[in-house]
């Protein structure tokens, strides 16, 4: 399991290509994780945000993009360094001059969760 949430300001619109965003992140997931977040387990979503308040509230062009993956316990510490360190860099490269471009604060943070859950795409994928 990771699901990755990725909430940005609606005054954004425009700036950045979304799904571009959301499929970079689930292909970093599939393809970098060393099989670590099966296929199945991602979720990859993006919330765009029309109410929020950004610093003291009086910049127009304020805007930021926040990332927030849950995955289940047990990785490695390793593993979780390595891994989201990368993403780190392949989310900034992605992003490129739009902090140049405008004031923008961006954050990723990683969660870990126990949970409860059913999941029928895993056998789809096995078809495959």
């Amino acid at each position: 399991m990771a699901h990755a949430t990725v909430e940005w300001t609606d005054n954004l619109e425009g700036e950045f290509d979304l799904h571009e965003l959301l499929s970079l992140i689930a292909a970093e997931m599939r393809e970098r994780s060393d099989g670590t977040f099966p296929a199945g387990g991602i979720r990859v979503r993006g919330i765009k945000l029309t109410d929020y308040v950004i610093a003291d509230g009086k910049g127009p062009d304020d805007a930021f993009i926040n990332i927030s993956v849950l995955m289940g316990a047990g990785r490695p510490a390793e593993f979780r360094k390595r891994f989201f360190d990368q993403l780190d860099v392949r989310v900034r490269d992605f992003l490129g001059d739009l902090f140049d471009r405008r004031p923008l604060a961006y954050s990723l943070y990683v969660f870990e969760s126990e949970g409860w859950k059913q999941n029928s795409i895993h056998r789809r994928l096995q078809k495959a």
